[in-house]
Parts: structure tokens; sequence; C-alpha cells
């Protein structure tokens, strides 16, 4: 069984067991949080369900491992002959999430 969610503007395939990297959740570490835009469900039994534009009563359980910084991004900008040179780094944050339970 699987699922299709999206959360941050992304789309996620998952299953149960999962590990995921989602954009930042306003959520605690080892809290459990609900996703309910899912797109469009598998079932066991072998049925697919879409969802128009989301699957009615579904929803994605799962679990916060961690809220953590992705690695440096070194955004440097340069105009040739002209002495401007601009370094700046970034470090995106994210949540890490493990799928715990697929609801449809």
């Amino acid at each position: 069984m699987y699922a299709v969610l999206t959360t941050g503007g992304k789309q996620y395939k998952v299953a149960e067991g999962d590990v995921i990297f989602v954009e930042k959740l306003n959520a605690e570490v080892e809290t459990t949080v609900e996703l309910t835009e899912v797109l469009a469900v598998s079932k066991d039994n072998g049925e697919f369900v879409v969802g128009k534009p989301v699957v009615e009563g579904a929803k994605v359980v799962a679990k916060v491992l961690s809220q953590d910084k992705a690695k440096k991004v070194v955004v440097f900008k340069f105009k040739a002959k002209k002495d401007y040179r601009r370094k700046q780094g970034h470090r995106q944050p994210y949540t890490k999430l493990v799928i715990e339970k697929i609801e449809a």
C-alpha cells in the first residue's frame, strides 16, 4: 500500500515505514502529524484511488524524527572586470518524518 501526498509544494510517494525529508513543519520532535493532502492511494487489494484534487477521508500519519538544516549551499555572485564578488551561504531547514500509517 502506498500513497501520493503533497506538502510544502512538493509531492511524495510514500509507503509505511518510509523516511522522508519534507519542508519544515511546525511540529515538535517525537510527535505525530497528520498529512491530509493525499492525492492518490494504492490499496492492498490492487485498487487505485485518485482524488479530485484530494482523496476524501484519506490521511497519512507520520512521526517527526528531527528538525534540522540541510548542507550548506554556497551562493557566489561575480561580475567580470567590475570587481564585484558576493559570497553567501544558505542552509534550508527540513523536517525528517517516518511514515507510520496510511488511512484510506
